[in-house]
């Protein structure tokens, strides 16, 4: 079953994202945000605007669609794509460039998205690939279980999932945090899972890719696209 986009415009709700938002994210002390992606720019905009005030602007793909309005707010929509067919679509993607902020380092490091989609296929936001010099993290669904992984430099990883599918077409938001010792993860305020062990420190030069990998050629390595709507990504340190 597609997502047919035409035919079911979807909701931003600011207030009720906000809200979930609060629900979503643990209680911890001394947290500070790294980015923060509202997306609320309007129609046809190309720039996606950091609202955290470290200024982390990304660019967005011809292929993603802006100023998606239902009921007065906004949001992105990644349209119908087989994400595994060549040629490699790059413009579905909306890329951060590397910045030392956008690294969890050796810090606790929690990113939150909130989503909706009815595939079963896709990676929804990373920095870096499984052969990325320095590690990397990623936020991916492979039939619709949403799994977020992060891989240090010495190679150990731990990943967190959902447990169950998401992919009903209805939001979630979803909450991965890594600490020196474990990788947790919240599903609409509730905790679904816990991998114990450490991941080390983790930096790398690419970028951060919202909708898919950055590098892929859908030959030697496929892109993994995502198809579905995302109303806000948020990224914090501490």
């Amino acid at each position: 079953m597609r997502l047919r986009r035409p035919h079911r415009p979807v909701l931003i709700a600011s207030a009720a994202a906000g809200l979930l938002l609060a629900v979503a994210l643990p209680a911890n002390a001394a947290v500070s945000t790294v980015a923060l992606y509202e997306m609320n720019e309007p129609a046809g905009a190309r720039t996606m605007v950091d609202s955290s005030g470290n200024g982390l602007n990304g660019s967005i793909g011809a292929a993603v669609q802006t100023g998606v309005a239902y009921g007065g707010a906004v949001g992105y929509r990644w349209s119908d794509v087989k994400p595994n067919e060549p040629p490699a679509k790059p413009e579905r993607l909306v890329l951060v460039p590397d910045n030392d902020k956008l690294d969890p380092g050796t810090s606790t490091y929690t990113v939150t998205v909130r989503y909706r989609t009815l595939e079963r296929f896709g990676n929804i936001i990373q920095k870096g690939q499984s052969a990325t010099v320095g590690g990397y993290f990623k936020f991916q669904a492979p039939k619709g279980i949403v799994k977020c992984l992060f891989k240090g430099s010495n190679g150990e990883q731990r990943t967190a999932s959902s447990k169950v599918p998401l992919n009903d077409g209805n939001w979630h938001t979803v909450t991965c945090k890594r600490t020196a010792t474990q990788v947790s993860m919240w599903v609409d305020g509730v905790v679904t899972s816990r991998a114990n062990g450490p991941t080390g420190s983790i930096s790398n030069k690419k970028p951060l890719a919202i909708g898919g990998k950055a590098t892929c050629d859908q030959v030697t390595i496929t892109c993994d696209y995502f198809e579905g709507d995302i109303d806000y990504v948020k990224i914090e340190k501490g």
